[in-house]
């Protein structure tokens, strides 16, 4: 799976956890404790009141030793605090929305990635074939030389000269077959998958081609675009959500209410004291007992307001406004390239048909020169220079008539990526 596609996937997941957490935010807080203390040991003086006979001279060293448990659990419910957690929720919501669009957009970036690649093997797959063709040629045409040569028709000066022409046409060759092997290396690498899989390709849809024509509606394709792209909608779901971002944070301006419920119990293992030199020893319940008969009950109402903190709620308002204000530059940018990138997809798609009329006629021509040239090379009225031009341009023309038929493929598909018409089926 590309790295692309899932990292969009990982944040529409993120996004989920986060929309979870908002809903959160209306549920209660329940918070619990248990605190056990096997000893603990006060060392301090105390002075007898002169109600019960004491002096106030007389000081007394004293020291306790206990053993305590205490278990307490508390739940809140915020009820009002400047409808933060309202609107900390619409933001969650719709960045959880614009994660999906993200990665919508980005299995059409992966889909178009994909498409780019699978056109260039077959593009370099027909240069092959087109390569290897060349070379038969030149193949036939250095028997035909070596035989004329022997009976005195070709000078060696000409069998040297169309040894030199098959051996570029060897070398061309070659030279397809590396371009052939990186591009499917590269598709693979688009594709994620082992390097060592044999992938089998279909060819284009030349009736599909044969099909399109390069009349298009510009302006409706506009507007189709900026209906449909699911990178623009996603950025002004980021954009809304960037807005509840400002009333999130200008909620902590507002007195915070908020109902509380406790319950809680304790109960002591043991106490001593030791005073003027006596230990008392005081006898306490079960632990049991004391937790069950000790248990405290609290019912609050709590209600804050921060009344000045340094502007920092101040700051974290502006900070929130200004990213904001931010956001939605990034969706009237996102919103312009889109139409400049439609207008400069739709020039060049246009011009592709021209292109492919341009480079058929030139191959048409092409092979006529050559047809003519090879036939009085045959016949010794045309020189070796003359037939290996023909030769030269009749290979530059069926490559430039396959590269054009790719190139359409290529804008078509750039055309509907751009206009958010991907399909990723």
């Amino acid at each position: 799976m590309p790295r692309r596609y899932k990292k969009a996937e990982n944040a529409r997941h993120l996004q989920g956890v986060e929309l979870l957490k908002s809903y959160g935010s209306f549920l209660p807080k329940v918070t619990s404790s248990a605190s056990w203390v096997p000893t603990a040991v006060n060392r301090s003086y105390s002075v007898s009141s002169p109600l019960y006979g004491g002096t106030s001279t007389d000081a007394y060293k004293t020291r306790t030793e206990s053993s305590t448990v205490d278990v307490s659990l508390t739940a809140s419910l915020n009820l009002f605090n400047g409808l933060s957690d309202y609107a900390a929720l619409q933001s969650a919501l719709d960045r959880k929305k614009a994660s999906g669009f993200s990665l919508q957009r980005a299995k059409e970036a992966v889909a178009y990635d994909v498409t780019q690649s699978y056109y260039q093997v077959l593009l370099d797959r027909e240069l092959l074939g087109i390569a290897q063709e060349n070379l038969k040629s030149a193949s036939d045409l250095l028997t035909l030389t070596e035989r004329q040569f022997n009976i005195g028709l070709k000078s060696i000066t000409d069998l040297y000269q169309q040894q030199a022409d098959t051996s570029n046409g060897k070398l061309e060759v070659i030279r397809a077959e590396n371009r052939l092997r990186r591009s499917k290396l590269e598709l693979l690498r688009r594709l994620r998958i082992d390097p060592e899989t044999e992938i089998t390709l279909e060819p284009v849809d030349t009736a599909t081609l044969a099909a399109l024509s390069p009349e298009i509606d510009l302006n409706a394709l506009k507007a189709t675009a900026l209906a449909r792209r699911a990178d623009l909608e996603a950025e002004a779901l980021q954009s809304n959500a960037a807005r509840w971002d400002v009333r999130n944070t200008a909620g902590t301006r507002l007195p915070k209410l908020d109902l509380a419920f406790s319950v809680s119990t304790d109960a002591i293992d043991s106490y001593s004291m030791m005073l003027q030199g006596m230990n008392y020893d005081y006898p306490y319940p079960s632990l049991g007992k004391q937790l069950e008969n000790g248990t405290d009950y609290a019912l609050s109402l709590n209600l804050s307001w921060t009344i000045f903190d340094g502007f920092q709620s101040r700051y974290a308002v502006q900070s929130a406004k200004i990213a904001q204000l931010n956001k939605q530059l990034d969706y009237e940018d996102l919103k312009d390239d889109i139409q400049i990138d439609l207008q400069q997809v739709a020039e060049e798609y246009r011009a592709a048909f021209d292109q492919i009329a341009s480079a058929r006629t030139s191959l048409k021509a092409a092979e006529s020169a050559f047809a003519g040239i090879q036939r009085k090379y045959e016949l010794g009225a045309s020189g070796f220079v003359e037939l290996s031009a023909s030769r030269a341009a009749l290979f530059n023309a069926r490559s430039s008539v396959t590269q054009a038929l790719y190139n359409l493929a290529l804008q078509k598909a750039l055309l509907d990526f751009t206009a958010g018409a991907t399909s990723i089926e």
